[in-house]
């Protein structure tokens, strides 16, 4: 049987080398900077023990896929990872293929069918950066004389998937990473309360966080369809600004290559830019990005069938100083 760490047929070696040119915007990592990225990997649990996977192979992601993965991976200091499911094969061979230094902190399996049997991870490089101590899940309160309930009834129950909240620490700088995967539901309107307390959730955390210098920084997929459309608007309610940049950015495959999707909004990385009347991040914002691979590996492959072998999702990145 092959591993993933076998030196790899020509046909992952080709596909490594159009990659490389799909991700040569993004910057080097150097002692001064911090590259923090979201990614949803479609369905990420199994993993087909080949090189290719061959018709009536369940699941149809397979070695060569999970190359790629890592190669994007390993790009980033600190990966939000969505839709990591009950079986960890794919995400264990995927680690080992980018080698001891990297680390991964992960929630429990969401439970339901509207959790989809799905965990949040962070997947981090431990020679760049440092768990700083704090992991936790966000939860609604109860009480709806806490200001964090809703009390117009539009949020009366626990987050689907529970956000998932880590702390690092890189060059002395500590921030604060909440990682989240909207429920779609069965239509936008299912989406707008648990946007807007979100919202207010992480509105009401970066206040506090401000007495400590920390940096609070939300990343995932929102499910948000459009720009300026209501499930924007909630997201946005209590000043969330999403990274400048990512405006023309891609979120998802296409299905034409020669047309990329701009419309949806789905994946965001975003912080406020101001709490308690003062500038917020400690950390220099510098530039933010992504990575278009279709077109570029597996081209024989159509949309469909590469959203199941790598993802339906692009990742998104951000750079920091610090």
């Amino acid at each position: 049987m092959p591993q993933i760490t076998d030196p790899p047929p020509q046909a992952v070696l080709d596909d490594l080398s159009a990659l490389a040119p799909r991700m040569a915007h993004v910057p080097p990592k150097t002692a001064g900077n911090l590259l923090i990225a979201t990614w949803n990997i479609r369905a990420f649990g199994d993993l087909t023990l080949k090189w290719a996977s061959a018709e009536g192979d369940s699941p149809r992601r397979d070695l060569h896929a999970a190359v790629l993965i890592a190669e994007i991976l390993s790009r980033f200091d600190v990966i939000a990872v969505q839709e990591v499911k009950a079986n960890l094969r794919a995400l264990r061979h995927v680690l080992k293929k980018m080698g001891p230094r990297w680390g991964f902190v992960m929630t429990d399996v969401t439970r339901g069918d509207p959790g989809n049997g799905e965990r949040l991870a962070f997947i981090f490089d431990s020679e760049r950066v440092k768990l700083s101590g704090l992991a936790c899940e966000l939860v609604v309160p109860e009480d709806l004389n806490d200001p964090l309930a809703d009390p117009a009834n539009a949020f009366q129950r626990q987050f689907v998937r529970t956000p998932y909240a880590v702390s690092f620490l890189a060059n002395g700088k500590t921030f604060v990473l909440v990682t989240l995967h909207v429920n779609y539901g069965a239509g936008p309107s299912d989406r707008v309360g648990e946007l807007r307390a979100i919202a207010r959730w992480l509105r009401n955390w970066a206040e506090q966080m401000d007495d400590y210098g920390q940096n609070l920084i939300c990343m995932g997929d929102f499910n948000i369809d459009r720009r300026d459309d209501p499930l924007w608007q909630a997201f946005t309610s209590t000043g969330l600004t999403p990274a400048p940049g990512l405006e023309r950015i891609p979120r998802t495959l296409s299905s034409s290559l020669d047309k990329p999707d701009l419309g949806s909004f789905f994946d965001q990385i975003a912080w406020f830019q101001t709490v308690k009347g003062k500038p917020y991040l400690t950390l220099d914002f510098r530039q933010a990005g992504g990575i278009d691979f279709q077109g570029a590996v597996l081209t024989g492959l159509n949309r469909n069938q590469l959203s199941w072998r790598i993802s339906d999702h692009y990742p998104l990145w951000v750079e920091f100083g610090v």
